[in-house]
């Protein structure tokens, strides 16, 4: 699996050949099979979203798309430029209208208090500052928004796989662009301000072991 979302820090400074490319490998079905493992859990997440405005940090090359309603304002804050073409064509086939930012999950060019979700999808696991991150979708979201995650995370305490996720996570950096295959972020969302965060554990299918322990749920405001 690759992370839909690369280290924002890391994409700004990358060569466009790089992005480029990283863009074509997202966008011609790099994580197919893993999408299909998990459509059943993002048609049940995306499922209360009905209208309004919302905010997708690091969509790629746009494969949540098919689970939005169309009434809804949504804007995609993506921090490689080359993703951009790729989200169009999806929306076109899709039949949707959608408003594509530059900018990073650190620092959304959105107002304080506007948006009544937030959805995230293998972004956080390669984000710089994740406590920033999470501080940054509270202060967009409008009282009692929510947001909406699913994330690959660290294995639980003790075990052989966060042994090898931790003992791995220097190399796994650098080959998955700035990915944290041991980072515990129920925890910070748990850490985070928000009212509530509701969340279940699962390990995906069709992805390697090292980022199959992932989370889903939703925090609200």
């Amino acid at each position: 699996m690759i992370e839909k979302n690369s280290l924002e820090s890391q994409h700004q400074s990358s060569p466009d050949w790089y992005k480029r490319l990283f863009a074509w490998v997202m966008a011609h079905g790099a994580n197919d099979d893993y999408e299909r493992a998990v459509s059943d859990r993002k048609q049940s997440l995306f499922s209360d979203l009905h209208d309004g405005d919302v905010v997708e940090i690091g969509p790629g090359s746009g494969p949540n798309l098919r689970y939005y309603p169309q009434n809804i304002h949504w804007i995609g804050i993506e921090p490689n430029p080359f993703m951009h073409p790729y989200l169009k064509q999806e929306a076109e086939r899709l039949g949707i209208n959608i408003d594509i930012r530059s900018g990073t999950a650190e620092h959304l060019k959105v107002d304080d208090n506007s948006v009544d979700a937030v959805v995230s999808s293998l972004v956080l696991c390669s984000v710089a500052d994740l406590p920033g991150t999470l501080q940054e979708i509270r202060r967009i979201l409008k009282p009692s928004g929510r947001f909406f995650f699913l994330e690959h995370v660290a294995a639980p305490q003790g075990t052989w796989l966060r042994r090898v996720q931790s003992g791995i996570r220097p190399i796994w950096k650098a080959l998955a662009d700035g990915c944290h295959p041991d980072r515990e972020t129920w925890v910070a969302l748990e850490n985070a301000g928000f009212k509530s965060v509701k969340y279940q554990h699962f390990r995906a299918p069709a992805v390697p072991p090292i980022v199959s322990p992932q989370i889903i749920g939703v925090a609200t405001k």
